[in-house]
């Protein structure tokens, strides 16, 4: 059986997660990563040498690092993944636009305020860092708010876009900020919460 090597709470752990419930894909999670340590122990990083989570491990021990290209990996091998992820090209580039943007643009800010509010003890928090890192990801999710005008999900069906995306809504929505009033990113998210891959995944955590 395939291993992922993850703890649950990892925003990028929690994205494969989420992919292997939508697709009915059996696997074993093994916690790595955190307060369960093993990232850095030689076999872990001949798998990963960035001593990161998530991993995914198939049967013949190959092993596969970065949560959006296992995202892509699973969804083109596995049945029912090309309703995610499908074949035609600027189907699949538009898809994969907004996977990249998450990794290059979303990720940092959402990762500074969700640190500060649940990581970092609060004697430690750098507050302006983090409104900093507020104001930045409210743009963003302007973005979104914008790209969802007419559309239930990012680009029309559900896809491995909106579970990369997902994931930062869901600590968006979740942590305690100031968010500004974006009608279409909060019934994108409400529509999410209703996938089968969200609620064992997301539902009992930030």
């Amino acid at each position: 059986m395939p291993i992922l090597w993850g703890r649950p709470n990892s925003s990028n752990v929690m994205k494969v997660m989420w992919l292997c419930t939508e697709l009915g894909l059996a696997h074993e999670r093994r916690d790595a990563g955190g307060a369960f340590g093993l990232t850095a122990e030689p076999a872990f990083r001949a798998m990963n040498p960035n001593s990161l989570v998530p991993v995914w491990q198939e049967d013949d021990g190959w092993a596969l690092w970065e949560s959006n290209t296992i995202l892509r990996h699973l969804a083109a091998t596995r049945p029912g993944g090309a309703a995610l992820y499908p074949a035609d090209a600027r189907r699949r580039a538009a898809i994969e636009r907004w996977m990249d943007w998450q990794l290059a643009h979303l990720a940092a800010p959402m990762t500074t305020i969700f640190f500060t509010h649940v990581r970092i003890p609060e004697a430690e928090r750098d507050w302006p860092a983090t409104e900093a890192a507020r104001v930045r990801a409210a743009g963003l999710w302007q973005m979104v708010e914008r790209q969802l005008e007419g559309r239930d999900f990012l680009e029309g069906d559900f896809s491995l876009a909106d579970i990369a995306l997902g994931i930062f809504a869901h600590r968006w929505f979740a942590l305690p900020i100031e968010r500004p009033d974006l009608p279409n990113l909060r019934a994108w998210y409400d529509r999410l919460r209703q996938r089968p891959g969200y609620a064992p995944v997301l539902a009992p955590m930030t």
